[in-house]
């Protein structure tokens, strides 16, 4: 098995701030540098200027790569995203979807750059003139590598929180500690904690102001990520999904003055993108990231993980570095505990938990009691535990612990906190206006329909599919409603 790398992940000690920290960089965009190369340096502003090489993607054909990017993803830490699918267990269900976290970042990168000519072409008028170089080469550097402390897997790790770290920590842990620290110091000359903080905000002191702009670029309603993952993913699933019109949207960003603080906001040319970019993001939670079968796989992954971190047979810094293969390879390993080894089994052989009840939102009180099980990890595994034992009594069957799991999807932000200016306002309308005044689309209409959609469900070994669905009303639904 291939060697992946290892990173401890401890607090950061003030030292090695210290350390890391180079000087700020007072040079900022003049009019004259928008199209042109850096002061003092022999490299351009943006990297597709002068690229020295290229990757052909699915999505964008040629991607540019300057010097600096090649030595960043030839890196063992960015290598790894290759081994890393972006969608998860969801190939299992739409063989396509194989592509990986390496190919998502290199998209990610190549709209950062986009989005940066677009709002440099715009100079003194709702540019970037005037903001410092140095943050425009951090977000582009950070863009690249927001996805470097993943899981394997997608998201699915997370959900068990603690002692899971968020994959945007184990991030800033990766950077400001491993080989990409050195190149961002040397070939950069940028602060691995800058750069750091664009993919992991800090709560407790002060960001650059150029830096608190840009970063809206990376996450936010209106994001790079999500440009790139939601025609990627429908395009790997092969469904008629995630389209929007990202040259269009990004043609329309624009820096303007929102209560005296810089903002990135879009024109009225934005408006129709942005909403095709709310409807894709919600068709693709409905039939693929919702879907039941990839859903029964990422709670299978998760009590495997949650089984093996109660044995104490696996420490929360072991899953850090790894990839798909080499996780599957450590929860089948013979030291892991009997449920553990058994749904890694079941996970490679392709074998899913099968659904045998669904609740919906319209159960009222039963399905909020059920949705808070969400955030208590150790009480979802306790009432699971119960519910089997339960089951297996009345019904004189045998069920193992590991044989009978909730499936509670995280509950989803639909919010779209962006402004809109129009340079010749419609009679009736202003300047400048919310998302919500242009469109009267309400963040509560959004988070309605997500609420009627998100189901929780009971997802059961193949062998007890048959026994526990003939008794689902009589037996097993007010058995759970008592335990719950």
């Amino acid at each position: 098995m291939e060697h992946t790398p290892h990173f401890e992940v401890n607090d950061r000690e003030q030292s090695t701030k210290m350390e890391r920290t180079q000087p700020v960089d007072t040079s900022v965009i003049q009019p004259h540098m928008r199209h042109h190369w850096i002061d003092n340096e022999d490299l351009p502003l943006l990297p597709d200027m002068q690229p020295v090489s290229t990757v052909r993607d699915s999505l964008y054909e040629l991607i540019p790569l300057g010097p600096r990017e090649i030595k960043l993803i030839g890196t063992p830490e960015f290598l790894r995203l290759q081994q890393v699918k972006q969608l998860g267990f969801v190939y299992r269900i739409w063989p396509g979807a194989t592509h990986t976290r390496y190919e998502h970042s290199l998209g990610c990168y190549h709209l950062t750059v986009r989005a940066l000519r677009a709002l440099l072409q715009r100079g003194e008028r709702g540019g970037l003139d005037g903001v410092a170089v140095s943050s425009i080469q951090a977000l582009v550097v950070a863009s690249l590598l927001h996805d470097i402390g993943h899981y394997p897997y997608s998201h699915t790790i997370e959900e068990l929180g603690s002692p899971i770290l968020l994959h945007e920590r184990i991030g800033r842990t990766v950077i400001e500690k491993s080989s990409i620290a050195d190149v961002l110091e040397r070939d950069y000359h940028l602060s691995p904690e800058r750069v750091a903080d664009f993919i992991d905000p800090p709560k407790n002191r002060q960001r650059h102001p150029d830096d608190e702009l840009l970063s809206h670029l990376l996450s936010g309603p209106l994001d790079v990520d999500k440009l790139d993952y939601l025609p990627r993913d429908a395009r790997g699933c092969n469904v008629p999904y995630g389209g929007v019109d990202v040259s269009r949207l990004l043609g329309s960003l624009l820096v303007h003055k929102v209560d005296g603080k810089r903002s990135i906001v879009v024109t009225h040319k934005g408006v129709s993108p942005l909403h095709s970019l709310l409807h894709a993001r919600q068709e693709m939670f409905d039939n693929i990231y919702w879907h039941h079968t990839s859903r029964a796989f990422q709670v299978m992954l998760v009590r495997a993980v949650q089984d093996a971190l109660q044995s104490g047979q696996l420490k929360a810094d072991q899953l850090v570095g790894l990839d798909d293969y080499s996780l599957m390879t450590l929860l089948r390993s013979e030291p892991m505990p009997q449920s553990t080894r058994a749904l890694a089994e079941s996970l490679t052989n392709r074998q899913p938990h099968k659904v045998v009840l669904e609740i919906s939102r319209m159960a009222g009180r039963f399905f909020n009691r059920l949705d808070a099980l969400f955030w208590d990890a150790e009480r979802r595994r306790r009432v699971e535990c119960q519910l089997g034992e339960r089951l297996s009594q009345v019904l004189d069957t045998e069920i193992a612990e590991h044989e009978l799991l909730f499936d509670i999807p995280r509950p989803e932000k639909w919010e779209m906190d962006l402004n809109i200016v129009f340079e010749h306002p419609p009679v009736g309308m202003k300047p400048f206006m919310s998302w919500v005044e242009v469109t009267g689309l309400q963040p509560d209409d959004l988070a309605r329909y997500e609420q009627h959609q998100r189901r929780i469900r009971l997802v059961v070994s193949e062998r007890l599919r048959s026994s526990l669905t003939s008794h689902r009303d009589d037996i097993v639904l007010p058995t759970l409603e008592e335990l719950v």
